[in-house]
């Protein structure tokens, strides 16, 4: 199973639109994981419409509608690995352990908020990953995503890619 982790897009005030290769990335993975800070419905329901499957986050930025109907938090099994998606976690002193506090349950926890592609392992065994933002990478050198695979109950080939 072939996963993209992206965050933090912030459609259309960041950028008009993903970039082509995050776009490609969406057709070839099993699921596309959004942790939030879409600011506009129109590119949940294009993802939607693309992706195989999509789970997702309301983040600080969207408004009413996306919190409709994605929520705070998104939980999902995943060939035997559990996942939470979250948009915001906090500051970055204390995040594995308060995470992994508030998600005992999850195997990944992916979040967004801060822009800063992040991969951690909390003393739990909870995998922390912020895959930065595809389109405002803020103060970040580039613009970032991840992919990922799952086999056999597994997470692995983390990967950051710049834009």
């Amino acid at each position: 199973m072939r996963l993209l982790l992206i965050s933090d897009t912030h459609l259309p005030k960041r950028a008009k639109q993903l970039p082509a290769r995050i776009w490609a990335e969406v057709e070839q993975v099993d699921v596309v994981v959004h942790a939030g800070d879409w600011v506009e419905a129109s590119l949940l329901d294009e993802l939607e419409s693309r992706a195989r499957r999509l789970i997702g986050v309301a983040g600080n930025n969207d408004g009413p509608e996306l919190w409709e109907r994605l929520g705070e938090i998104a939980t999902a099994d995943l060939d035997g690995v559990r996942l939470a998606v979250i948009h915001e976690t906090g500051s970055a002193q204390g995040r594995e352990n308060r995470c992994a506090a508030k998600f005992p349950d999850a195997d990944v926890l992916v979040f967004g908020h801060s822009h800063i592609p992040w991969d951690t392992v909390a003393p739990s065994g909870l995998r922390l990953l912020n895959p930065g933002s595809p389109t405002d990478r803020r103060a970040q050198p580039h613009h970032t995503y991840l992919t990922a695979t799952i086999a056999s109950g597994s997470l692995g080939d983390v990967v950051l890619h710049t834009l």
